[in-house]
């Protein structure tokens, strides 16, 4: 794997900005390679969507991706056209901008929990208190707004550390005392650390957390290669559904996934078995039912403007490439 830094056009190469693009290109020609930004640097939480990428590779498609520093920054990159496909859920971006960003397929859903120590009991008590969220405008923001709303209370400075795993740290050395974390980390920390910490009591989410969107010109113009990007994703949360250890034995070793650590590697099937268990992952890529849910929480969650009920979902989610997949 080739591992460059690059600064782009209009952004400061500074810490908080700082890329790393691994090229993963198949031997079979295609007009362009597309370009992916993810918003954070590869962990476990990204395994699957590697194994659907090699096995798009295998069916021929062109890509690279980069790791972005937060969403925030992913966003930016496909609405300036330097990167096709983008990690996030931007609908404050799709409402505002005049680009015509929408999104292709959900990637994982809202299943998180507030992690706190035993100071807190309750989510009222977080009034005032400060908190650690993965990123701005993203899915953990969005939860702490409405936890907001429904308790009537005001959070504290909110800090944001992409990555659940990294907010994990944070807890254990004593920087943060409150966050909101994945299934996974939250069950490692609770394993690790149940004296000190624990879950805080909290309502159904069924929105999604991460998602990928692209500009619909951009979709539209390379329709093919959407599609078998798509259909590969498609078919890899459905196998993870019968069987989460597909994603620890298709990882490709020499890539990014198979570059992490050894104890990270090993929880890959924990980590998959408890997310397939809990709800994580639609094995039909979200769609409309996801559509609909998502109007539903963003706007209650401040990120967008209107009565969900007559926003369209078409201004948001394009779903041709994921009935393409179902046939």
């Amino acid at each position: 794997m080739k591992i460059v830094f690059k600064k782009l056009a209009g952004m400061t190469l500074a810490a908080s900005m700082l890329m790393t693009t691994g090229s993963m290109l198949a031997n079979t020609a295609q007009a362009d390679t597309i370009r992916i930004a993810l918003a954070e640097t590869p962990s476990d939480e990204l395994a699957a969507f590697f194994v659907a990428l090699e096995r798009a590779k295998a069916a021929g498609l062109d890509y690279e991706w980069t790791a972005f520093a937060d969403e925030e920054l992913a966003i930016q990159a496909v609405l300036s056209g330097q990167m096709d496909i983008g990690f996030g859920t931007p609908y404050a971006a799709m409402q505002r901008s005049k680009a015509p960003l929408r999104i292709i397929y959900q990637l994982s859903k809202l299943v998180f929990f507030p992690v706190t120590s035993m100071d807190y009991k309750d989510l009222k008590d977080l009034d005032g208190e400060p908190i650690l969220l993965h990123s701005r405008g993203g899915g953990t923001d969005s939860i702490a707004n409405v936890i907001e709303d429904r308790e009537g209370i005001k959070l504290g400075e909110r800090s944001y550390v992409p990555g659940s795993a990294n907010r994990v740290v944070a807890l254990l050395a004593g920087q943060a005392k409150a966050t909101i974390l994945d299934l996974s980390n939250k069950n490692k920390i609770i394993a690790e650390a149940g004296d000190r910490f624990h879950t805080l009591p909290m309502f159904e989410v069924k929105a999604s957390d991460e998602a990928l969107f692209a500009n619909l010109d951009w979709i539209r113009e390379n329709a093919d290669d959407v599609d078998l990007f798509v259909k590969s994703l498609a078919s890899v949360w459905q196998d993870m559904a019968k069987d989460p250890t597909i994603i620890s034995r298709e990882t490709n070793p020499d890539g990014p996934i198979g570059q992490l650590p050894a104890e990270v590697l090993a929880e890959l099937d924990g980590f998959y078995t408890d997310a397939v268990a809990g709800g994580l992952y639609d094995p039909n890529g979200g769609g409309r039912a996801a559509a609909k849910a998502d109007l539903e929480w963003y706007a209650g969650a401040g990120q967008l403007e209107g009565d969900p009920a007559t926003l369209n979902p078409e201004d948001f989610w394009y779903f041709a490439p994921l009935d393409a997949a179902a046939k």
